[in-house]
């Protein structure tokens, strides 16, 4: 399924949240990204649209099957690059920032080399 660039932060911030937080609620997700209400509120009904959360009446925010798997997934690519590129040398800020790009358009396949590659050289 392609997603785009902004619902995947959406979903990586979901997962985030809900490992910190009792509950997630979409003022959680806008004060995390720094976000207006409303815009985070558009976000959230496009994302319940498309089956990637649900909201209870509460307002609470809760992944589906499929929201987890892309959350997981970006999630995944974040914390490899962000940990590769710092241990290569890049500056933590800056290896979080590039991370937060690459970690959308890197294809299944570029990442997995490049896990597989550092796995490989690790055992060395």
């Amino acid at each position: 399924m392609q997603n785009n660039e902004s619902a995947e932060n959406y979903l990586e911030t979901i997962l985030v949240l809900g490992r910190r937080l009792p509950v997630v609620r979409s003022v959680d997700v806008a004060n995390e990204l720094g976000f207006k209400k409303s815009s985070v509120s558009i976000a959230m009904k496009n994302l319940r649209e498309k089956g990637h959360i649900t909201v209870t009446d509460a307002g609470f925010i809760y992944l589906t099957d499929s929201g987890k798997d892309i959350a997981e997934s970006i999630y995944e690519r974040h914390e490899f690059i962000t940990k590769f590129f710092t241990e290569i040398g890049v500056n933590p800020n800056v290896a979080e920032e590039d991370a937060c790009r690459i970690e959308h358009v890197i294809s299944a396949e570029t990442f997995a080399a490049l896990k597989s590659f550092v796995n490989r050289s690790n055992q060395s």
